[in-house]
Formats: C-alpha cells, sequence, structure tokens
C-alpha cells in the first residue's frame, strides 16, 4: 500500500556535553529550538546551530534537524 508523507514541522536540536557523573560518563543534554521553517535547507539549520553552539556554555556533540511527517494510505 503506498503512503505519502507529508512535513508538518521541523526543530533544530543540539545535544551538549555538561560534565560528567560521578562513575565518569558523559552528561548530556538537549537543547531544542521548535518551529523551524519547513523549507528551510539542511545546510541553513546546520549553519543557525554551528552559530549558536558557539555562544553556550558547554561543547555540543551533535546538531540534528528533526522532522515531524504526518502519514497517509493513498
Amino acid at each position: 500500500m503506498p503512503v505519502t508523507a507529508t512535513l508538518m514541522l521541523s526543530s533544530l536540536q543540539m545535544k551538549m556535553n555538561t560534565g560528567s557523573d560521578d562513575k565518569g560518563n558523559p552528561i548530556i543534554r538537549t537543547k531544542t529550538y521548535r518551529s523551524v521553517k519547513t523549507t528551510a535547507l539542511d545546510e541553513n539549520i546546520y549553519d543557525v546551530g554551528f552559530a549558536l553552539a558557539g555562544l553556550q556554555m558547554h561543547p555540543v556533540d551533535s546538531i540534528r534537524r528533526v522532522n515531524e511527517v504526518d502519514l497517509e494510505a493513498e
């Protein structure tokens, strides 16, 4: 059965290393910026994430784009 995916929402997520726990394991926190235009290019979202990473107190481990889609059977 064919399915159509329609992009509904997009957000930018940055994962940051905020330190380590008592066992030495890294503590990773996620900062999410919602309401990113669904038409924005991946390169532009990365560039914004990279610029925001420079303003963060903790080092950024990853920059992600998270898309939410609506699935419908045709």
